[in-house]
């Protein structure tokens, strides 16, 4: 049997295809992409804006594998085989921006590109006109999928599907395998998992077992499963369970109404023309929206979230998705809101992330057997977010969690993507005072023409809004790896011009992110999480400033942090 996958191994994370997508549709690349000047140029345009890491590539693969999973997923137009006797231009141009393509572009919240991946997995299919090379009759992968996570809970009571499940079992089968077949498989497998003392030797001979029999590396299972849970959750029906996936509770009905729709296309053309343009959802059609509509609100009463739907017009699909994504983004933020409140309690697991930015690490297992993981191409977006999660986890916030973050989260609360530009990365608002964290990867000479400007404008932008507001003093924490001297000697000035030549004074208090993790550990360890010990410690080393030059300013508030770990133990 030959496993199926969705996307592509080389880019696993679905959310930079968007990246790569914004990037080529103002390039004249766009259209041309083939040949290997092409892709070279296609890979060095990545690496210009940050999505891939320009290294050794002799094969020019990397230009070629992004051409690939975009035409796969019908964000690109495909090239069509001459075999299927379609012409290219009954289609659309080759390697140009597809419909959904450009929907992807336009979406600026995460349930919107999630919306576009649900519609491009939706409608793939193999085998196809552009994946052949399988045995078995043509179906859906993604609906196959979900199918047997809901027979899981329908014989088991919960939808779990673990990773291994993915890798030796759901990925080596289609809609032509009964599911309560494929189920007793995913079973029987997991109990004899769970019989065994040794859990990696026992996955490790399962692989090879695998391999033996299907003719393939043992790896490939894995690489495999891994990317197809990644895209699985780019459509926000699925979510995290430990190592493996579970159906997202709010999404549960329109999974219901995906999964009934077991047709197929009825040509190749009508698959092309479905895969550039994205598929029909269930909540396409007006009284399937009214359906999960009305789960929608069932949700909000279950939680006694008061909402009112009186006099908000259902005559149409459009209409019905304006509550829908109202409701949804409701639901989104409760479910913020209670994750912000398991943050205290999963202070060392925060610790260990900050462990894997600091060492460039990508993957440590915690001490109860849970594998944690900062992807390479992703760890500026992970720094910020781990430093979010550390605020709530000190749990004093004034301002909601997701007011406090200026990056986009998924339905797992990982991260998507760094902050935006033209603003801090976090705000964190305290009942008397407002903390700006800043936070970079860079970690030269560069560091200070990257961040120097931009950090101490946007403190003074946020000095401005709460001297106006409420009056709370504003410090910004600027936080990487290292500190260069000329970074600090920048903030160590601490001054700020505003447009009408006025002085801003602006404490902006550089430390290392292993600087603050001995901190952050401290208070815990010590039970001693309280907001006002950080605002005394940036309150100590702001007045550090004035008798010293930057770097023994740095040496002063290595000690002073040291010296308040210290007296943590003897308090």
């Amino acid at each position: 049997m030959k496993p199926w996958h969705l996307g592509n191994t080389t880019v696993r994370s679905a959310f930079r295809l968007r990246d790569g997508l914004v990037a080529l549709s103002t390039s004249s690349l766009q259209g041309n992409l083939r040949g290997q000047e092409q892709e070279i140029a296609l890979r060095h345009l990545l690496g210009e804006h940050g999505i891939v890491t320009l290294g050794e590539d002799e094969t020019y693969s990397v230009g070629r594998k992004w051409r690939s999973a975009l035409n796969k997923l019908g964000f690109l137009y495909p090239e069509i085989p001459a075999a299927t006797g379609i012409p290219q231009i009954a289609i659309g141009p080759i390697d140009m921006i597809t419909p959904n393509g450009w929907r992807l572009i336009r979406a600026d919240t995460v349930p919107a590109m999630q919306e576009c991946f649900l519609r491009a997995l939706a409608a793939h299919y193999i085998p196809s006109a552009l994946e052949k090379k399988f045995d078995f009759a043509v179906f859906s992968p993604l609906r196959h999928t979900l199918a047997v996570m809901l027979e899981l809970e329908r014989q088991t009571g919960e939808s779990r599907l673990n990773f291994i499940e993915m890798a030796l079992v759901v990925q080596l089968t289609s809609s032509d395998d009964p599911l309560a077949d494929i189920v007793v498989q995913i079973l029987d497998l997991r109990a004899r998992r769970l019989a065994a003392t040794n859990k990696r030797q026992f996955d490790q001979q399962a692989r090879n077992a695998a391999a033996a029999l299907h003719k393939y590396a043992a790896t490939t299972f894995n690489d495999y499963a891994d990317t197809n849970m990644r895209y699985l959750k780019a459509t926000g029906l699925v979510q995290s369970k430990g190592r493996g996936l579970s159906l997202v509770p709010e999404k549960h009905v329109f999974i219901e109404k995906l999964v009934q729709d077991t047709g197929i296309p009825d040509s190749d053309r009508s698959y092309f023309i479905t895969l550039c343009n994205g598929a029909v959802l269930p909540t396409d059609n007006k009284d399937s929206a009214l359906v999960v509509l009305d789960d929608l609100l069932q949700q909000l009463n279950r939680r006694g979230i008061p909402f009112d739907p009186t006099g908000k017009p259902t005559e149409t699909p459009a209409d019905i998705a304006i509550i829908r994504h109202e409701i949804e983004g409701i639901l989104s933020e409760s479910n913020e809101e209670e994750y912000a409140l398991r943050q205290a309690a999963e202070w060392e697991e925060i610790a260990a992330y900050m462990e894997l930015i600091i060492t460039r690490k990508n993957k440590k297992t915690l001490s109860d057997g849970t594998e944690i993981e900062v992807p390479q191409a992703e760890a500026p977006a992970y720094f910020e977010w781990i430093l979010w999660r550390a605020f709530l986890a000190i749990n004093s916030m004034a301002n909601k969690p997701y007011e406090a973050r200026r990056f986009k989260i998924d339905q797992d609360f990982l991260p998507v993507g760094c902050a935006a530009g033209g603003g801090a990365d976090l705000i964190c608002e305290f009942s008397d005072f407002v903390i700006v964290v800043e936070v970079t990867l860079t970690d030269n000479s560069r560091q200070e023409a990257a961040e120097g400007e931009p950090v101490r404008r946007h403190v003074a932008d946020l000095v401005s809004h709460y001297a106006e507001k409420s009056g709370k003093p504003v410090y910004g924490l600027f936080i990487a790896n290292r500190i260069d001297s000329n970074t600090a000697e920048t903030f160590r000035i601490g001054v700020w011009y505003t447009r009408t030549d006025d002085k801003m004074r602006l404490d902006i208090i550089p430390v290392t992110l292993a600087q603050f993790k001995a901190f952050f550990e401290a208070l815990f360890t010590a039970d001693r999480v309280e907001v006002d010990l950080i605002r005394e410690l940036l309150d100590c080393c702001s007045g550090l400033r004035a008798a010293h030059e930057a770097p023994a300013w740095k040496v002063e508030i290595e000690q002073a942090i040291n010296h308040r770990i210290a007296s943590f133990a003897f308090a």
